[in-house]
């Protein structure tokens, strides 16, 4: 067939794309939250408006609109059922987490740091999934189980019988993944055979509605578990098997989890329910009654963040967590393309006395990726900060460390991403006894690490510092 086109029609097509990059640039004028990256927009949307504009619907956006055109209403759904729980956990309010610091946080999250919680370190994935699949054993009432990334391999096989076997049981269980990060999911057949158990899936869609519909930039990174409202496991490990250690693509893997017992639980079943509502359009018929007992003695701070907010949610948590160190602020994470103000405040701790060590793979998920580390690298090493990188493992932890007071563990990494992208969530433990823990387990970590040093950054090939440079420039996108 032989398609003829008019120069009218022709004029029309490119005067669309022009009012397109027009409009996108004064968006990117208006709602970029960097000059820089207001600058690089506009100037390649004027400059080259046909690959310009497509990129700009997709990357272009650090809001998520549509969820905030709705979160009002999803929230005040929410609120009609959980609003006795919210009030409930504040009788469980820490006392020692009144001072400034903590309310910045407490704003931010919109929950409180609360006492009487027992936690537990979980190191790699045998750890992590053994207590998992007990927990899901145990449990009597109800499961919530999300992930970013699960798959129809052995781990997710095992699992998804576990959550089978509870549904066909009479529990309510409720799975929610990610649509694009666990894209061949729902067509696996192991997704066919939880639904027909009985456990109720949804895909979060970040796609929904027609004005959303090249949101693919969104995700929702969050890997949470509950049980029954007493127990709920949190951290950087995704279900499949190379977070065992056992792909032979990937080979071994470094991870952490943690597993909260206590009323702090109530604020991941909060955060599950309001993605819950927005992936289904429906309530958990779940028992919101926040438990009465205190199986120990943590204060945790269940902080959630994500694209919708008014602010940069775990930005800001991450910044206020450096600014507030006397002693020391450890940091590990496989993703450290952090914004201008995260590194001011590295620099400026280091420059203060105070012990900054930050943590990265050796060997990066990307060669983009691992490039910009080199970059934030070498604006580092001369205030002072340890950069260390692990050699063992991929380490896909994110796991920080503040003085001894606290200590957080959870899904966000130190880049734009999580910062400003995707839907995540931290626990922060405020428990000396348990910072001692994460002490020793970074400790470890450390001494299987390599520290970079001002001569090796020197010895790197002439076309490097372009290399990095160049691969910064990605920095907003990775």
């Amino acid at each position: 067939m032989e398609f003829n086109y008019s120069p009218e029609i022709i004029g029309i097509v490119l005067a669309l794309i022009y009012v397109m990059a027009i409009a996108s640039a004064v968006d990117a004028l208006l709602q970029g939250r960097t000059a820089q990256g207001s600058i690089a927009w506009v100037v390649s949307l004027l400059a080259v408006p046909y690959i310009s504009v497509p990129l700009y619907l997709v990357f272009g956006r650090n809001k998520f609109d549509g969820y905030i055109r709705e979160r009002a209403q999803i929230e005040a759904q929410a609120e009609a059922r959980l609003q006795i729980p919210r009030s409930e956990l504040l009788d469980f309010q820490a006392s020692d987490t009144s001072a400034a610091f903590y309310r910045s946080l407490h704003s931010l999250a919109r929950l409180p740091t609360v006492r009487g919680n027992a936690v537990t370190l979980l190191i790699d994935g045998y750890a992590t999934f053994d207590s998992i699949e007990a927990g899901l054993r145990s449990a009597k009432q109800y499961i919530l189980f999300q992930f970013y990334i699960l798959r129809d391999d052995a781990l997710g096989q095992r699992l998804g019988a576990v959550l089978a076997e509870r549904a066909q049981a009479g529990l309510r269980v409720y799975l929610l993944y990610d649509e694009v990060g666990s894209r061949s999911f729902g067509s696996s057949q192991l997704h066919r055979t939880l639904q027909k158990a009985g456990v109720q899936l949804a895909a979060f869609d970040t796609r929904q509605g027609w004005r959303n519909r090249f949101q693919i930039n969104f995700r929702n990174h969050r890997k949470v578990v509950v049980v029954d409202g007493t127990s709920a496991w949190i951290g950087g490990h995704n279900v499949g098997i190379e977070y065992l250690g056992e792909s032979k693509k990937r080979g071994p893997w470094r991870d952490t989890h943690v597993k909260v017992e206590g009323p702090a639980v109530i604020g991941a079943k909060l955060t599950f329910a309001t993605d819950w509502l927005w992936a289904r359009r429906e309530q958990l018929d779940i028992n919101w009654q926040v438990e009465r007992y205190t199986p120990g003695n943590c204060s945790v701070l269940l902080f959630p963040s994500d694209p919708a907010s008014e602010f940069d949610e775990a930005g800001l948590m991450f910044h206020q967590v450096i600014t507030q160190a006397r002693d020391r602020i450890w940091i590990a994470s496989p993703y450290f393309v952090p914004d201008r103000g995260i590194i001011a405040a590295l620099q400026l701790a280091a420059l203060r006395g105070v012990d900054v060590r930050v943590m990265i793979p050796d060997t990066a998920d990307g060669p983009v990726v691992g490039l910009a580390n080199w970059s934030f690298t070498r604006e580092l090493l001369p205030a002072g900060v340890a950069v260390y990188r692990y050699e063992p493992a991929f380490m896909h932890q994110k796991v920080l460390l503040m003085d001894r007071e606290l200590a957080g563990v959870g899904t966000a990494n130190f880049d734009n991403r999580s910062f400003r992208l995707n839907f995540e969530i931290t626990a922060l433990v405020h428990d000396e006894a348990f910072c001692d823990e994460v002490e020793t387990m970074l400790l470890t970590d450390f001494s299987q690490s390599r520290l970079v040093t001002v001569d090796e950054l020197a010895r790197k090939p002439f076309w490097f510092p372009l290399a990095t440079a160049a691969a910064r420039l990605m920095s907003p996108v990775l």
